[in-house]
């Protein structure tokens, strides 16, 4: 297999070099209000947000997604509804870069603690090819996140540094319950890097390290564990890739032995299923976590990572 290039290797600066005040959005305050029931009251973006926090709050927190279980998180747009909503939580914990709307309505909100878990890891700009190498070290000093890929949260050393970061926040804010808040963390962070040895042993050994998604959601994850991912798309799902891009992936495919195409729960699996017939490919899931649903194969975010390896594993093949 040719080698291949990353498609860019800027970073932002990782979660170690900022100051809580930076991570948390929080004044010297001591502590936010609670609601009714006495819990803190956490307004998450989506789904792995949203994970995070009712893991690292657990008993002391409540917490709402803004974005509904099987809708696809790129395409919200936030309701007036949901910006009041939003107005009265005690934390907001979301990805900057992902969700336009939810971007806007987070920067005028008046709200104290607002975390941001684009500026608790390192980012990088991921076209369709990404990957073959770990980016670990990856760093630069531009706040500008315009073009960088958002989709940390698959690379389970990244989604600890963030869960770190929202740890640390959720102290500041209820420092009443902090060693709760501390304790869980160290909790969640040892199986996520439990979660990385799963995937670094089980990907080491594979026949071939190119696998095919629809859209390039795991750049960070290909290069954590030394593969190439190939999208059909960029990082919008929703786009139409044209028809030499598509000549080239199912010349790719032959080249570098790839047998599978792998599609996800909340977009249409209708170009993928056509690049597979038309390249005599099988097809498979490879779920991005952007939401739990019926359709998923596990029901939280740990079951449904192991779900991704072993459909990668079986994908890849194993010498």
């Amino acid at each position: 297999m040719n080698v291949r290039r990353l498609i860019s290797g800027t970073a932002l600066a990782a979660a170690g070099t900022l100051s809580l005040a930076a991570l948390t959005g929080c004044s010297s305050d001591s502590a936010a209000a609670t609601n009714s029931d006495g819990k803190l009251d956490v307004v998450a973006s989506f789904y792995p947000m949203a994970f995070l926090a009712e893991q690292i709050g657990g008993t002391h927190v409540s917490v709402e997604s803004l974005t509904e279980p099987g809708q696809e998180p790129h395409d919200l747009e936030i309701s007036a509804k949901q910006t009041a909503r939003l107005e009265k939580a005690d934390a907001i914990v979301y990805l900057k870069n992902l969700q336009p709307s939810v971007d806007a309505a987070v920067k005028q909100s008046s709200v104290k603690t607002k975390v941001d878990a684009a500026s608790l890891t390192s980012l990088e700009k991921h076209g369709n090819e990404v990957g073959g190498h770990s980016a670990e070290s990856d760093h630069t000093e531009n706040d500008e996140l315009a073009g960088l890929d958002p989709h940390i949260w698959l690379d389970p050393v990244r989604y600890s540094q963030v869960a770190q970061g929202v740890g640390k926040a959720l102290e500041k804010a209820d420092p009443d319950h902090a060693a709760d808040y501390k304790k869980n963390t160290a909790a969640l962070v040892a199986k996520l890097a439990a979660l990385d040895t799963q995937f670094k042993t089980g990907l080491a050994d594979t026949k071939t390290k190119v696998f095919i998604t629809t859209h390039a959601a795991f750049g960070y994850l290909a290069e954590r564990y030394g593969l190439t991912e190939e999208a059909i798309n960029g990082l919008d799902p929703e786009s139409e890739p044209s028809a030499a891009r598509v000549k080239d992936l199912e010349k790719m495919a032959k080249a570098d032995g790839v047998t599978t195409v792998f599609y996800e729960t909340l977009v249409s699996d209708k170009t993928a299923k056509t690049i597979a017939s038309d390249a005599n490919l099988k097809t498979d899931v490879l779920d991005p976590i952007e939401g739990i649903t019926e359709k998923s194969r596990g029901k939280d975010y740990f079951s449904v990572q192991e779900a991704n390896l072993k459909a990668l594993q079986t994908a890849l093949g194993t010498k």
